[in-house]
């Protein structure tokens, strides 16, 4: 898991390797997977604290963290980007073979975790104290918090998707970034917390 942040590429290195050793991308194993749903749980405690959570109320959020917000959005995700790269991806010479859709949804779990430590574990030491004041700087750290974390998830998912070589052009997964920075500046300019926004949904689901 740290190397998704340090080194994602030797992740990918680790998924050709199986490839090569076990006729498929996709892990076999539940490790990755139970240190995921660990840290959902650590996380998920964090806002608790944060939001001032009963323990009613934390239950509920956790619940929904680990099957909405991971595993029902990652089905759908990893769903559309499957559908999406076996459609129009795969080389023409390569039609005979096709992106594992369980692969598809291991990148997706794995381009989720960054943007799980980055929004749901970091940002909480700072959202009283200072992320929640309505002042610009505070605007400027938290959405840079979010653009941090989106652009690790847009990088990671187009790693993924280079390690394939039956795929042509996986590059399209990075014309993602320059829209991020517009949304980013515009955020800026409309004076949105996007931090703040994300607390107050949160704060919506379990009442």
């Amino acid at each position: 898991m740290i190397y998704l942040f340090v080194s994602p590429q030797k992740v990918y290195r680790n998924f050709q390797y199986r490839k090569q050793t076990k006729a498929q991308f996709a892990r076999d194993d539940p490790a990755f997977v139970v240190l995921l749903c660990f840290w959902l749980c650590i996380t998920s405690a964090g806002f608790a604290v944060v939001l001032k959570l009963g323990v009613g109320s934390f239950l509920r959020f956790l619940v929904y963290t680990v099957c909405v917000d991971t595993l029902l959005m990652g089905v759908l995700v990893a769903t559309i980007l499957w559908a999406v790269t076996n459609h129009y991806l795969v080389k023409p010479t390569c039609r005979d073979q096709d992106v594992e859709w369980g692969y598809a949804f291991d990148v997706h779990l794995n381009a989720f975790f960054p943007p799980l430590i980055i929004l749901h574990f970091f940002q909480l030491f700072f959202y009283h104290v200072f992320i929640s004041q309505d002042w610009f700087i505070s605007r400027l750290f938290g959405n840079l918090l979010w653009v941090l974390a989106i652009g690790y998830y847009i990088y990671i998912t187009f790693l993924g998707y280079s390690a394939l070589p039956i795929l042509k052009q996986p590059r399209v997964f990075l014309y993602a970034l320059p829209l991020l920075v517009v949304f980013f500046l515009l955020s800026l300019a409309f004076g949105m917390n996007l931090c703040g926004t994300l607390m107050d949904f949160y704060s919506y689901r379990v009442l």
